[in-house]
């Protein structure tokens, strides 16, 4: 039977102490094996110290699109910046860079700078790094990023393509249109990352052979579809006509991430990253992913297919 290793990374770890207990609350049911720490995250450290307590995998969100810089240099005057002295949102960013109004070493600053905070807070590196709101795999920030994770030596990082994404017919035209603009851009990541060292056989494929959480994210999770996905991706992979995002496989063994955001909802004016919480942080869907995500069902499911959960330092 075919062994499937499957990171369940919780994102926005550090968000507020609501999002960070019922991160934990997931990793303790057995139901999320991996954390992503937003280091400008309103309760970042206190993230870092569950994270120590709990044993928990963790690695670096990196953030260049909500809330206020880390780098003390980049807090004014600085083209990451709106007028309110903020980052510039998930599509403020997008639409900054597409006029060329992003300066990169400025990027590269903040994230280095992201880099050196999360080392301070955990006491070591992140063996993985991907973007909050997959700002990591637009044009010319990848270069950037993936530099930075030659110069730290950071191992891991994520590829959002995600295998079926097409045929998921419940995601409305406007969030589809998102989510195909993060396929697009993730497809011509691949070789800026592998340029880069990022992909190197010899030592390992740096970022699972499939990825997975546009389709199952916030309302649209449910335990059929996360087993629908995992399903899809893994027929899709072995039967060798995977997308280029993926090696050949080498082996009987199957390496999967899936992107989830469980939480308690942030009640205003705690959490955030410098500007309050956002409406998603704020809603019902984060509490539906952690309800979801320790379903008997769901981790029986698991066990009949041969699905160990594991993190990226397990790979």
């Amino acid at each position: 039977m075919l062994q499937v290793k499957l990171i369940v990374t919780g994102d926005d770890f550090g968000y507020c102490p609501r999002r960070n207990q019922g991160i934990v609350d997931c990793f303790l049911a057995g139901a999320v094996s991996n954390v992503s720490l937003l280091v400008n995250g309103s309760a970042a450290a206190d993230a870092a110290k569950l994270a120590r307590r709990y044993n928990i995998p963790i690695g670096l969100h990196a953030n260049l699109s909500e809330g206020s810089p880390v780098c003390e240099v980049l807090k004014t005057n600085s083209s990451l910046l709106n007028q309110d002295g903020f980052f510039h949102g998930k599509m403020g960013f997008r639409t900054a860079l597409s006029k060329g109004l992003l300066n990169m070493s400025e990027v590269k600053q903040e994230l280095k700078a992201q880099v050196e905070l999360f080392h301070e807070l955990t006491g070591h590196l992140p063996p993985h790094m991907d973007g909050h709101q997959h700002i990591h795999v637009l044009p010319e920030v990848r270069h950037v990023f993936a530099e930075v994770l030659e110069e730290y030596g950071i191992k891991y990082t994520r590829v959002p393509i995600e295998p079926g994404l097409h045929n998921c017919d419940w995601i409305p035209p406007s969030l589809m249109d998102f989510y195909l603009g993060v396929e697009e851009d993730s497809f011509n990541t691949v070789d800026v990352f592998t340029r880069h060292g990022i992909s190197v056989p010899s030592s390992g494929y740096r970022w699972p052979d499939i990825y997975i959480g546009l389709s199952t994210m916030g309302k649209n999770m449910s335990v059929s579809n996360i087993w629908n996905a995992i399903d899809t991706a893994i027929v899709e992979f072995t039967s060798k006509a995977s997308l280029p995002a993926y090696p050949t496989p080498q082996s009987r063994t199957v390496t999967i991430e899936l992107m989830v955001h469980p939480g308690y909802p942030s009640v205003p004016p705690v959490g955030g990253c410098g500007d309050g919480p956002d409406d998603f942080s704020q809603s019902w869907e984060r509490l539906h992913e952690l309800q979801t995500l320790i379903k008997p069902e769901l981790q029986s499911h698991y066990k009949t297919r041969n699905i160990q959960l594991c993190s990226f330092k397990d790979l």
